[in-house]
C-alpha cells in the first residue's frame, strides 16, 4: 500500500529516490518524504500530497548523498499531515525509518517508551519502530534493529539508515512485500519491484522474518534470531516499456484495451487442443491429488472475489466439486472447517493482499492445499502456495483493476476444464471447450471497436448520483464488478444485485434518476431478466442493457443497449465486463476524477 524506496552506491541518491516514489505513485497515497544521509546528518524533507509537492520543498537545494530512503504513505494511524509522513526519527536526530505495514500493539509501545523518556512527534504507529531501535542502539545498527522487532506486533517492510554507520541500509520484512535491486556497486531498496526496474532486472526478494544488512559491497541477509540465510537472485523479465501509457491518457484507459492481449497471454502454451487438455503444469494434472480433491474454497478480495464467484459457478457446472468463495478478509477470522481433500485458491493481482496471504496461510495451517492464481511473478502468495498458475497480464498500474480481471477469469476456465476432464468430461466436449475459449481475444477487440457506443451513454449519465447494476447466473458476478468499477474511478454510488433479489427491497429505489444496467445475455437466464426488465420499466427506470448480438427482442425494452459477440455461458463474463469497464472510466474521465489513482484507494492492499 505504502511505498519504500531505499538507495546506497555511487550516485547521488536524491534523484533515484524521487524517481523510484514516482513510479511507486500507482499505489496510492497521501503523503510523501525523503531521507538523506551525507556528511555523518540525516536531512528529512516532507509533505501532504503529491509527489510533485516534495519537488517543490527540494527545489533550489543541493544534495551529494550517496545512501537514502523514501516513502510514499497512505494513512492509516494519523491524518495526512507533513508530522504524520515518513520517514520518521528517533529522538536526536539520528536513526531514520521508512515503514509499510501496521504495528498492532504500538499503544502499548508507545507508551513504555515515553516512560522512558522518549518524545514523539507523530499520530503513527511506525514512529515506535524508530524509537524501539534508538533504545537498543548501541553502535550497532543491525543489532537494534532485531532487537527491536522481536518486541513488534504486527506487518512491516522497514528501511533504516543511521548517521554514526553512515555506509548502511537495514532492511526487514514480516508480511509485507520488501525486495532488494543487485546493481554494479550499489543497491536498491522498494516495496515493489516498479521503482528499481529502470536500473537493474537481478533481485533478491526478502522472506517474513529476514533482515538485510545492505553495503555498498553487498548484502548479508539473517533471521530476526541471527540465523544467516543464504539468498538466491531472480531475474526480471518485463520492462519498463511495459508500464508506461504508450499515447493513452490514462493506465486505466491503456489496460482495458490491453485485454485482447493480456487474454492470449493468460492461454499462450496452456491449451492441448489435440487431447483436449489444459497444460497448466501444477499439481492439479497430477491424478493421485485430483483423485483426492473433494471441495475447493476460493480466498479473494474485492475484484478478484468477484472472479472468483465466476469461478465458483464454473467449477460447480462442468467440475461437479462443491466450492465455496469466501472473503479473504473474514476468512481467518472465524473458525472455518476446512476437512481432507481441500484445496485452497488464493486469488491476487498483486500477490501481496495482506488479507488474502493472512487467509491462504490459515488454510494451509489447517491442512488445506493451496493454489495460487497471481499476476506478480515472484509475489508472497506465489511463493507460499503450494502450487500456482501465474496470469502474464503485464504490469497492471490502474488501481481499479480490469486486464487481470478477466485473465483471472480464463485462468479459473482453465483450472475448471482440468477437474473436469480429470473426472471424467469428454474428451470432444473439452476440445470445444477449449477451441471457445481461444476465440475471446478478438471478440473482445470487436466490443472496443464500439468504445464510442459507450461514451455516448457516459456522456448522457455522467452526472447521476446513483446506479443499480443487476444480472443472473454467470452475469451476477459481472453486476458486482460493474458497480465497483463505478465506485471505485467515478465516486458514484452503484451497487450491484442478483436481478432476482431487485424485488426483495432495491425496487423501491426504482425512478427516472437512478439508471439500472442490466447484463442481459441470451443464456438459459434470459426470459427471466426480460421480466425483470420489464418491473423496472414499469416504475420509470431508465435501462443500460448489455446483450448479446442479433437480440432484436431487447431493444424495444431498454433505453440504451450495448451489443457483446455470442460465446458460451461460463465465457460470457468475459466479454460483458469491457462495456462495464468502458462505462467507468469515461464517466470518471468527464466528471474529471483522478481515474489511475482514486482518492483513499490502493492497488497493493499490504494491510489489514
Amino acid at each position: 500500500m505504502c511505498g519504500v524506496v531505499g538507495y546506497i552506491g555511487h550516485r547521488e541518491a536524491l534523484p533515484l529516490l524521487l524517481e523510484g516514489l514516482k513510479r511507486l505513485e500507482y499505489r496510492g497515497y497521501d503523503s510523501a518524504g525523503i531521507a538523506l544521509l551525507g556528511g555523518n546528518k540525516i536531512h528529512t524533507i516532507k509533505s501532504v500530497g503529491k509527489i510533485e509537492s516534495l519537488e517543490k520543498s527540494l527545489k533550489g537545494q543541493s544534495h551529494k548523498a550517496t545512501l537514502g530512503i523514501a516513502h510514499t504513505r497512505w494513512a492509516t494511524h494519523g491524518h495526512p499531515t507533513s508530522e504524520n509522513a515518513h520517514p520518521h526519527l528517533d529522538c536526536h536526530g539520528k536513526i531514520a525509518l521508512v515503514h509499510n505495514g501496521i504495528i498492532e500493539n504500538y499503544e502499548y509501545l508507545k507508551a513504555v517508551l515515553i516512560e522512558e523518556g522518549h518524545t514523539f512527534s507523530s499520530d503513527t504507529d511506525t514512529e515506535v519502530l524508530v524509537h524501539l531501535i534508538e533504545k537498543y542502539y548501541r553502535r550497532d545498527l543491525a543489532s537494534a534493529v532485531r532487537f527491536a522487532l522481536q518486541e513488534v506486533e504486527g506487518t512491516y517492510g522497514i528501511v533504516v539508515c543511521c548517521a554514526e554507520e553512515p555506509d548502511k541500509l537495514l532492511v526487514a520484512r514480516d508480511s509485507s512485500p520488501i525486495l532488494v535491486g543487485v546493481g554494479e556497486g550499489e543497491y536498491f531498496v522498494a516495496s515493489d519491484v516498479s521503482a528499481v526496474l529502470e536500473h537493474t532486472r537481478k533481485i533478491i526478494y526478502l522472506e517474513d522474518g529476514e533482515v538485510a544488512v545492505v553495503t555498498r559491497n553487498g548484502m548479508i541477509t539473517t533471521t530476526r534470531e541471527s540465523v544467516p540465510v543464504k539468498k538466491k537472485v531472480e531475474e526480471i523479465h518485463w520492462n519498463l516499456e511495459m508500464i508506461e501509457k504508450k499515447g493513452y491518457h490514462h493506465f486505466m484507459h491503456k489496460e482495458i484495451h490491453e485485454q485482447p492481449s493480456s487474454i492470449r497471454n493468460a492461454l499462450r502454451g496452456r491449451v492441448d487442443e489435440v487431447n483436449g487438455w489444459p497444460r497448466l503444469g501444477m499439481f492439479f494434472e497430477k491424478q493421485e491429488l485430483l483423485n483426492q480433491l473433494k471441495r475447493i474454497v476460493v480466498l479473494a478480495c474485492g475484484t478478484s472475489w468477484h472472479a472468483g464467484l465466476v469461478g465458483e459457478y464454473m467449477m460447480e457446472e462442468f467440475a461437479r466439486i462443491p466450492v465455496e468463495v469466501e472473503y479473504a478478509s473474514e476468512f481467518r477470522y472465524r473458525n472455518p472447517i476446512l476437512g481432507d481433500g481441500t484445496v485452497a485458491i488464493a486469488i491476487s493481482q498483486s500477490g501481496e493482499t495482506a488479507d488474502t496471504l493472512a487467509a491462504m496461510r490459515e488454510a494451509k495451517q489447517r491442512g488445506a492445499t493451496t493454489l495460487s492464481i497471481v499476476n506478480v511473478v515472484g509475489s508472497t502468495i506465489s511463493r507460499e502456495a503450494e502450487g500456482g498458475v501465474y496470469l502474464h497480464a503485464g504490469p497492471e498500474i490502474g488501481v481499479a483493476s480490469t486486464k487481470a480481471f478477466t485473465s483471472e477469469l480464463v485462468v479459473l476456465y482453465l483450472i475448471t476444464l482440468s477437474i473436469a476432464r480429470a473426472g471424467g468430461m469428454e474428451k470432444e466436449k473439452a476440445q470445444n471447450m477449449l477451441l471457445e475459449v481461444e476465440t475471446l481475444p478478438e471478440r473482445v477487440e470487436t466490443i472496443l471497436q464500439k468504445e464510442e457506443e459507450i461514451v455516448e451513454i457516459a456522456r448522457l449519465y455522467k452526472d447521476t448520483s446513483n446506479f443499480l447494476y443487476l444480472g443472473r447466473g454467470y452475469n451476477f458476478p459481472v453486476a458486482l464488478e460493474g458497480a465497483l468499477k463505478l465506485k471505485e474511478v467515478s465516486y458514484i454510488h452503484a451497487e450491484g444485485y442478483p436481478a432476482a433479489e431487485m424485488k426483495h427491497g432495491p425496487i423501491a429505489l426504482i425512478s427516472p434518476e437512478m439508471p439500472v444496467v442490466f447484463i442481459a445475455t441470451r443464456d438459459r437466464a434470459y426470459g427471466k431478466v426480460l421480466t425483470n426488465i420489464e418491473e423496472v420499466k414499469a416504475r420509470g427506470g431508465r435501462i443500460i442493457a448489455i446483450a448479446t448480438e442479433g437480440d432484436l427482442t431487447i431493444q424495444d425494452k431498454v433505453d440504451h443497449v450495448f451489443f457483446i459477440p455470442h460465446t458460451i455461458d461460463p465465457l460470457v463474463p468475459v466479454l460483458s465486463v469491457v462495456p462495464l469497464q468502458l462505462l467507468a472510466y469515461h464517466i470518471a474521465v468527464m466528471k474529471g476524477c483522478d481515474v489511475d489513482k482514486p482518492r483513499n484507494l490502493a492497488k497493493s492492499v499490504t494491510v489489514e
